[in-house]
């Protein structure tokens, strides 16, 4: 699904991912975890083509197309979608008329006529179970007034709204007390299909402990410098990231 090949990127006059070599299958969960300014998020960022972040070096392919050549609306309608850390507010649009509008713009990305009203809330309603979204939320502005936790909750229901093929968490779990956690897991595992895969950045492995990965790589400085199963992330959870640095060389 995704192969990503010596991926350099920097911002500004600041190179900050210097080499990443990543490969995720169809229905794989791949974690990421790392230090804090080792790249995690800056990854997340290329991969979806925010435009701060400049690719100096290396290849990313996405079910076989350049998705470095894509403009970030065509990675999202390919398949792409983003759970950011920090979900922004969007004054006077409504969580109904901003999704129908993402709905029925990918629909139009793949040559399908719109989704009509009916269907769309009968869509919407089915969808929020999966989250326990308060059906209220629906008619307020995009994330206006909402709690850290709604905010997460409502970035999955958007994400099950748009059934990605790639879903990149990054630090989903940043901030959240531990059943708004064990919501949101329990609908990113909901989703989970053979031909769906998912990044999950975090710094801690209770998250993961939810959402369990098969692999979880060692972002530091930029490259991936340790490789392993979910038993990985427990070790970090308990020693910290200095004993991986001792491996790489580094005090």
């Amino acid at each position: 699904m995704l192969e990503i090949k010596n991926l350099h990127a920097k911002i500004g006059d600041k190179e900050i991912l210097r080499g990443i070599d990543l490969t995720i299958a169809d229905g794989e969960t791949h974690a990421i975890m790392g230090p804090n300014g080792s790249g995690k998020s800056t990854l997340s960022a290329v991969l979806v083509g925010n435009p701060l972040y400049e690719v100096t070096e290396g290849s990313v392919y996405f079910n076989g197309h350049d998705l470095l050549a894509m403009k970030p609306e065509e990675r999202a309608h390919e398949g792409l979608f983003l759970s950011f850390q920090y979900p922004v507010e969007i004054p006077g649009v409504s969580m109904t008329n901003f999704m129908r509008a993402a709905i029925n713009e990918k629909r139009k990305y793949e040559g399908k006529e719109p989704m009509n009203a009916a269907e769309f809330l009968k869509l919407m309603r089915e969808k929020r179970k999966i989250v326990d979204l308060d059906a209220k939320l629906s008619n307020r502005s995009v994330n206006e007034g909402f709690s850290g936790g709604e905010k997460k909750r409502n970035e999955i229901f958007q994400m099950a709204m748009l059934e990605p093929k790639l879903c990149i968490l990054d630090e989903t779990d940043s901030g959240l007390d531990v059943d708004a956690m064990r919501i949101v897991a329990e609908g990113v595992n909901k989703l989970a299909t053979p031909e769906r895969s998912c990044i999950v950045i975090t710094h801690y492995d209770r998250l993961l402990e939810m959402i369990v990965p098969q692999y979880v790589h060692v972002l530091y400085k930029g490259r991936i410098v340790k490789t392993a199963g979910a038993e990985l992330a427990k070790q970090i959870q308990e020693y910290g990231y200095d004993w991986i640095k001792e491996e790489v060389g580094e005090d």
